[in-house]
């Protein structure tokens, strides 16, 4: 693998050895990095979705350099997910991102038993927001019944691990619904996938599409395809259904027919042309997923596009410099609301981004499985 790879986990480690430093100081979770500081999550305190990315983050770090620091910080953080456990009523489906990067990676990385029991424990959080009706809801709002969202196929990786470590079935089975009522009401013609989809919470039936945080109605926001292509090529590896297989082949082949030529994604493929509107999280969860459909199929063409993806971030949106404590930018966390960063730094980009890195110089700590 081209030693590029090597030198920016290398450069990743040591920008993470001074950074991270201050993120301890502060007490905080860091959502996005400005001015030289972290920013904690815009919204819902320490129950905010992306939690787990940054210690999913200092667990690859850990992985690749066996250095302490990395690892006690990433305990600091997971201390305080699992403080959240008691507060219950702001977690979500998102509780896969949050407990299997966190708990779910000390568990698997160091056999910590606590952190195994906080794994099922989250994933068991998770099983409760199943819907016999074939769905697990998104959120909380009593409007909000019946949503559920593309993002969710990445938080059944949590379940598929709980059925390993039980022995029990139930979790694994309740995955393969939402993934089979994924497959029946997101994926499209095109192979393109929608966002948010309301079922109607007693019979399942499709309601109708929300825009969510794409551009339209119909459109295709790239973040969501990515979450479709990752999540539904995990949803093979760990079911083994060929139909996921398909359904990952299709979103990815759409996916990099819209990659722009600099190897950068729009925050939504079917944005105007005159808006420009990057989102580099896409690029960086798609370049991870595109890696996992390469080792699953043996198909090299996909390593090619993900290495594509890589070297646009690494080219053109990598900052090294002191004055972000993060590192990838021009991530954008929705196309019309502002609020949570337009073109900023986004942790979770960060993650995604040495994720990415991490397999391409085979030293991934393999999280999602």
């Amino acid at each position: 693998m081209p030693s590029r790879y090597e030198d920016a986990l290398n450069r990743i480690a040591d920008k993470f050895r001074v950074t991270a430093e201050k993120a301890a100081k502060e007490g905080i979770i860091p959502y996005k990095s400005a001015e030289g500081k972290w920013i904690a999550s815009p919204y819902d305190g320490n129950s905010w979705w992306t939690g787990g990315f940054w210690p999913g983050l200092m667990w690859q770090l850990w992985t690749l350099t066996g250095d302490g620091f990395f690892r006690d910080e990433a305990r600091r953080v997971g201390q305080m997910l699992t403080d959240e456990f008691r507060t219950f009523q702001k977690l979500n489906h998102d509780v896969g991102f949050m407990y299997l990067l966190s708990a779910g990676a000390d568990a698997k990385l160091t056999g910590n038993e606590q952190a195994r029991t906080d794994t099922l424990h989250a994933a068991s959080l998770l099983m409760g927001r199943f819907n016999p009706a074939g769905f697990i809801r998104a959120w909380n709002e009593p409007e909000r019944t019946g949503y559920a969202i593309i993002d969710c196929m990445m938080n059944l990786a949590l379940l598929y691990r709980a059925s390993r470590e039980t022995g029990d079935p139930r979790f694994r089975n309740t995955a393969r619904i939402h993934a089979d009522t994924t497959l029946r009401e997101f994926l499209r013609e095109d192979g393109s996938v929608s966002h948010i989809v309301e079922l109607d919470p007693a019979t399942g039936a499709r309601v109708r599409e929300h825009p969510g945080q794409g551009y339209a109605p119909g459109s295709q926001w790239s973040r969501g395809q990515a979450w479709g292509l990752y999540g539904f090529a995990l949803a093979y590896r760990h079911l083994g259904e060929q139909r996921y297989l398909e359904a990952a082949l299709r979103i990815a082949d759409n996916f990099v027919k819209h990659v722009r030529p600099d190897g950068l994604t729009d925050c939504d493929f079917c944005q105007p042309p005159e808006e420009e509107r990057i989102d580099n999280l896409a690029g960086a969860i798609a370049a991870c997923g595109l890696q996992e459909l390469s080792q699953l199929t043996g198909d090299a063409r996909w390593t090619k596009q993900a290495e594509r993806l890589t070297d646009g971030l690494l080219e053109h949106c990598a900052d090294w410099g002191e004055a972000r404590c993060g590192i990838l930018t021009h991530c954008t966390a929705s196309y019309h609301d502002d609020g949570a960063g337009r073109h900023t730094n986004i942790l979770y980009g960060d993650y995604f981004l040495a994720e990415a890195l991490m397999r391409f110089c085979g030293k991934d700590a393999e999280l999602w499985n």
